[in-house]
């Protein structure tokens, strides 16, 4: 009788921040590796809201909450490769989740990439359900931003992170205003 070695998935992304159809996505990969690494990408090419180490402490929170039976999660950082990433996590599984028939054309064209890169990882593409598919962090940022109401596109938790963070913001742009206006002496 033979064992076999857990299957290990990374689950790439951004999430800045989390949202309930990331959240989705992490629940369905878990039914099929053994093991997931939720891998938080530095990426300050999209001038992300949040650091590296706060999107880490937020997915570790909503990861938490998930409760997952299937499958053991991990939650880290990462700056470098992603297939360097799932070498060093022993990693033969990418988890990719597609909202849209338009995300498919630059999901395909980085799974052929990565399978270059190293054949022996596979890419697996999980749909969105039908309540997330539209979902998307920047929706999701601007929309707050603005002042909507996002409570269904997050956990309470983000919710409240979000909002903190716009105060911050408009307390800096308010601030900035201010000392415009003194040194023009208005």
């Amino acid at each position: 009788m033979s064992t076999r070695e857990p299957l290990v998935g990374v689950y790439p992304g951004t999430f800045d921040p989390i949202t309930k159809g990331h959240q989705d996505i992490i629940q369905r990969a878990t039914r099929v590796v053994d093991r997931l690494i939720i891998a938080v990408a530095a990426n300050a090419g999209k001038e992300p809201l949040f650091s590296p180490e706060e999107r880490v402490e937020m997915v570790r929170a909503e990861a938490v909450a998930l409760k997952a039976a299937h499958a053991e999660i991990e939650v880290c950082a990462f700056d470098n490769l992603l297939m360097h990433l799932a070498q060093d996590v022993g990693a033969r599984v990418i988890i990719r989740g597609l909202r849209a028939v338009s995300d498919f054309e630059y999901e395909f064209q980085m799974a052929s990439m990565n399978a270059r890169l190293n054949p022996e990882v596979e890419t697996v593409f999980l749909t969105a359900s039908e309540r997330q598919q539209f979902i998307a962090s920047r929706f999701v940022k601007e929309i707050g931003r603005l002042g909507g109401d996002i409570t269904s596109f997050v956990s309470p938790r983000v919710a409240v992170r979000l909002a903190e963070r716009f105060a911050q913001e408009r307390a800096a742009a308010e601030a900035a205003k201010k000392k415009v206006r003194k040194i023009r002496g208005v």
